[in-house]
């Protein structure tokens, strides 16, 4: 295999393993292990929790002392260990702790993938903003590959989808030791005592740009923790008015047109990156947040079918734009000797901050328009719509960077 294909194949499996119980496991908590609605959103915050300060922490293991490729493995043998061992847990407790562990060993990883790609790419001659998108956009489809896999193998309320994780990080746990090595690139000598720290990457934020990037990316991750949170809900809540809509009996399907999405807009990055610039592909993603907020408050399952898959194809460029962009933007601006920790500070400030602010605002957005368990998803989305909308006004006056 030649070295695209192979971190074709790495990039797959990375998202494979999440696909295979992001989307499910709410069901397989409720439907079989009996959890309610509040224990199901605690199982989830773990991924938040996590992503404050394991993908920074292992991120400067990465830059000092083991390769980035070697961690990354690791970390999906763990994760492999615990996805089989909760098939075992039926008591909440006890499953929350594994899928915090699990959350811990996993969300580190995406950021070591984009390291060990961005890496591999540079030492063969490659460029990183043209041809990692093409190979990125295969996560998408091993997202999708797996969702779809457990959707139609039946397993979306069975155990049966931790096993399929299980698998998929099993594999890939023992091919990350077979790429070409990612060694650190600090020196263990004269070091600093910020450095000694490990806090490295927040150096960063001396710069004004570069702060105001990262408090951007915190308030977008926001963002994207609202749609991951409330999209099923949403859809569910219509099986009263729309029992036989497209969307009610299949809602995955419809949510998967939103990865769907990503793979083509995943495409059009190096185009947009050097045509525009990152300040222009970014206020694209903040305003494609308010589309698609603001196509769920006016769309149905019904006769508004349309709109609601408007707003998936929208949710690729509201991604891709901020996510992978963002990801290679931090790349360019951080000194290679902090590659790693620059990239885990990234997921700190999206899935982690971003993560835990989206969740506890909108949470509390969704109760204050809910009336008699009646929730008003139009004022709701309008809400969220409003929000991204702000961020849209303010971010072109702030954030300055130089077209390249």
């Amino acid at each position: 295999m030649g070295i695209k294909s192979r971190l074709v194949l790495m990039n797959f499996l990375q998202f494979f393993i999440w696909g295979s119980w992001l989307i499910s496991l709410g069901n397989y908590m409720g439907a079989t292990l009996g959890f309610s609605g509040i224990q199901i959103g605690g199982v989830y915050t773990t991924m938040g929790i996590a992503s404050l300060f394991m993908p920074g922490l292992l991120g400067i293991i990465a830059d000092r002392w083991i390769n980035a490729e070697r961690l990354l493995g690791l970390c999906h043998l763990a994760g492999a260990l615990l996805l089989v061992y909760a098939t075992t847990v039926h008591d909440y407790f006890w499953f929350y702790i594994v899928m915090l562990f699990n959350a811990c060993v996993y969300m580190p990883t995406i950021a070591l993938n984009n390291s060990v790609s961005y890496n591999v790419l540079e030492k063969k001659g490659y460029s990183i903003v043209t041809d990692f998108p093409p190979i990125r956009v295969w996560g998408t489809v091993g997202f999708i590959a797996a969702m779809w896999a457990v959707d139609f193998l039946g397993w979306t309320q069975s155990a049966s989808q931790l096993y399929v994780g299980a698998s998929a990080s099993l594999f890939l746990g023992l091919y990350a030791f077979t790429m070409p090595p990612s060694p650190p690139l600090q020196k263990q000598t004269e070091r600093s005592l910020m450095s000694s720290l490990g806090l490295d990457a927040f150096v960063l934020f001396k710069q004004r740009k570069m702060a105001v990037f990262f408090i951007f990316a915190m308030l977008l991750g926001a963002a994207l923790q609202i749609t991951n949170a409330f999209g099923g809900p949403f859809l569910d809540d219509f099986k009263s008015a729309y029992p036989d809509s497209f969307g009610v009996k299949h809602p995955n399907l419809l949510l998967s047109i939103s990865q769907v999405s990503e793979t083509f807009f995943i495409l059009l990055i190096p185009f947009f990156l050097k045509k525009y610039g990152i300040k222009t592909v970014m206020l694209f993603s903040i305003l494609a947040w308010v589309f698609r907020f603001g196509l769920f408050g006016i769309g149905n399952p019904d006769d508004g079918l349309y709109l609601l898959v408007l707003s998936m194809i929208i949710y690729g460029m509201a991604f891709d734009f901020f996510n992978i962009s963002g990801s290679m933007f931090v790349e360019k601006e951080a000194d290679p000797t902090i590659r790693s920790s620059a990239q885990g500070l990234f997921m700190i400030m999206t899935n982690g901050l971003g993560a835990f602010v989206g969740g506890l605002a909108s949470g509390w957005v969704v109760d204050h328009f809910t009336a008699n368990g009646i929730r008003d998803w139009q004022s709701i989305w309008f809400t969220f719509a409003a929000y991204a909308l702000v961020l849209a006004v303010i971010f072109p006056f702030v954030f300055k960077v130089e077209k390249e």
